[in-house]
């Protein structure tokens, strides 16, 4: 049973990836039908394979800022490259409403072991234009989770709870359940804002949070720290960080 309802969802892709099979117009649709009020389309950078072109993140501006009553925020899910550069470039990134990053898969980078991985994550968080740290629980690429807490203290930066890594319908479970209630206790320790989010693929992903169960059930569990319980706290975080957040304001 679910503690807070959420209506928002700050991790989505859209076919842009590459491998997600749902257009922008969709992704809307199934936010409102399920009474979603805010996305954010967050396709990967461009290292990933078969992820969109640097053209992709310069133009999203024509994208409208409300679909089918849901606010679009308009960003990326960056790839965390060696010593914790993005596949972006610093211009690129200023001209997003939200920038979220992650470690992944054939993208480029040399890291190694947790130390590296932890180290990547970190340095990933001093970049002005980060707002969201994705999937920090993972079996592939597991980090030192307090120091990377402590470093999303001192930054501003949002962790991620995954749904899609719990999804039972993946052939396997990347996130790891104790380590992100362990991420879960150690938020509420430093004070860091969480975000609970589909990474969604595909539209009826979009605000599918029941894999989170034991998350919300758990004694650590405190709303106050969910980011995006609202899309009113969305838009107050976007606004502390000198984001487009007046046209935002204004269609919320």
């Amino acid at each position: 049973m679910f503690i807070l309802r959420i209506n928002t969802d700050l991790h989505t892709h859209t076919v842009a990836s590459g491998h997600a099979y749902s257009t922008v117009d969709e992704m809307a649709k199934g936010a409102f039908r399920k009474g979603i009020k805010l996305i954010a389309i967050t396709d990967h950078g461009p290292q990933m394979p078969g992820g969109p072109h640097l053209y992709h993140f310069g133009n999203l501006v024509v994208v409208p800022d409300k679909l089918y009553g849901v606010k679009i925020i308009k960003g990326v899910e960056a790839n965390i490259l060696d010593a914790g550069d993005l596949d972006l470039d610093q211009e690129i990134l200023a001209l997003l409403d939200f920038v979220a990053a992650g470690i992944h898969r054939l993208t480029g980078h040399s890291l190694k072991n947790k130390k590296e991985y932890t180290e990547a994550v970190i340095q990933a968080m001093e970049n002005p234009y980060l707002d969201l740290i994705t999937h920090p629980v993972q079996q592939e690429y597991p980090l030192f989770l307090e120091e990377v807490v402590k470093a999303a203290a001192q930054n501003n930066v949002i962790l991620e709870l995954n749904a899609s890594s719990y999804s039972p319908k993946k052939n396997y479970t990347r996130g790891i359940k104790s380590e992100s209630l362990k991420l879960l206790q150690l938020a509420k320790k430093y004070r860091v804002n969480l975000a609970i989010n589909s990474d969604a693929h595909f539209h009826n992903e979009i605000g599918e949070y029941s894999s989170l169960n034991f998350i919300f059930e758990s004694e650590f569990f405190e709303k106050e720290l969910i980011i995006n319980r609202s899309p009113s706290h969305v838009i107050d975080y976007l606004e502390k960080r000198n984001k487009r957040i007046n046209k935002l304001k204004k269609s919320v």
